[in-house]
């Protein structure tokens, strides 16, 4: 009887696949493969990306930038997909997000820096290095803190981002890169807009080790009944996006962005109504 009864504590409360190894061998991990498959992918496309980058030359076709631009984008969509995979498989682990953590780094990280000190940053010999290394830091220093904060299992950590989050830097950076390159209107020379970008950099480095917090979206649940105004907004929003993909890429990072700064002065109903569904609680990917 007491046999049967160990047995059926165990079903019930199974261990982790690395807690369990940890038990067996502490030297060996098992890992969930998908997630962390499409989190090998985000890691991937920040490489690329960082090989593109170095195949362009100041003066020269863009094209290497905007095939880097893109790379960088899709390394944005794995990221978004892992953690959402993985939370819907209730595959979380705490190896998961550490690699998560180390492909955002490239991805987000050191790949937008050197965009930047590419295109802009190089014609400053100190201040350049010094804006691109800051951003960079800065990013490191926010992923950190998350992994920190994922451990300590904050309250309302896995509904908020605390600062803003390394993939939407990353994405706001490159979408609003491909905003300018638009503007200039031509593939061998950035306008006076360029200047925007050194601004964004140091901006965004500040934000992401602020205490601003950010909702993180990953728990939407677009089957759930919404207003009209809701649903035509997204309608609009995906029209604009078929119409003018850099200019709209780029409004809704900046969105994104000026709404955690004034989200402490909006109404409940009117948060409730953006950030419905999401949960509170339970370990998420920055």
């Amino acid at each position: 009887m007491r046999f049967t009864s160990a047995i059926t504590l165990w079903e019930e409360k199974p261990l982790l696949p690395e807690e369990t190894n940890a038990a067996a061998d502490p030297s060996k991990v098992r890992i969930y493969f998908l997630p962390n498959l499409l989190t090998a992918g985000n890691l991937a496309c920040g490489f690329f990306a960082l090989t593109w980058i170095f195949k362009y030359d100041q003066g020269a076709d863009f094209e290497p930038i905007r095939i880097a631009i893109r790379l960088i984008l899709a390394a944005f969509a794995f990221d978004f997909f892992d953690g959402r995979i993985a939370r819907l498989a209730k595959r979380e682990s705490q190896f998961g997000r550490e690699f998560d953590s180390l492909a955002d780094m490239v991805s987000f990280g050191v790949a937008p820096a050197f965009l930047v000190y590419r295109i802009v940053l190089y014609q400053f010999e100190r201040t350049g290095w010094i804006v691109a290394a800051m951003y960079l830091v800065c990013g490191g220093i926010r992923l950190a803190r998350f992994n920190v904060l994922s451990n300590r299992k904050v309250p309302g950590h896995g509904s908020e981002f605390l600062g803003f989050p390394i993939p939407s830097a990353a994405a706001l950076v490159v979408s609003m890169t491909m905003f300018v390159m638009w503007l200039a209107g031509h593939d061998k020379q950035l306008g006076n807009a360029r200047w925007i970008l050194p601004a964004l950099m140091v901006l965004l480095s500040v934000l992401m080790v602020s205490n601003v917090k950010y909702p993180t979206f990953k728990d939407l649940d677009w089957t759930l009944q919404r207003s009209v105004a809701a649903f035509a907004a997204v309608v609009l929003v995906a029209l604009l996006l078929a119409q003018n993909f850099q200019v709209t890429l780029a409004g809704l990072f900046v969105a994104y962005l000026l709404y955690g700064l004034v989200r402490p002065w909006i109404s409940n109903r009117f948060r409730r109504e953006i950030e419905a569904d999401e949960e509170n609680g339970g370990a998420i990917r920055d």
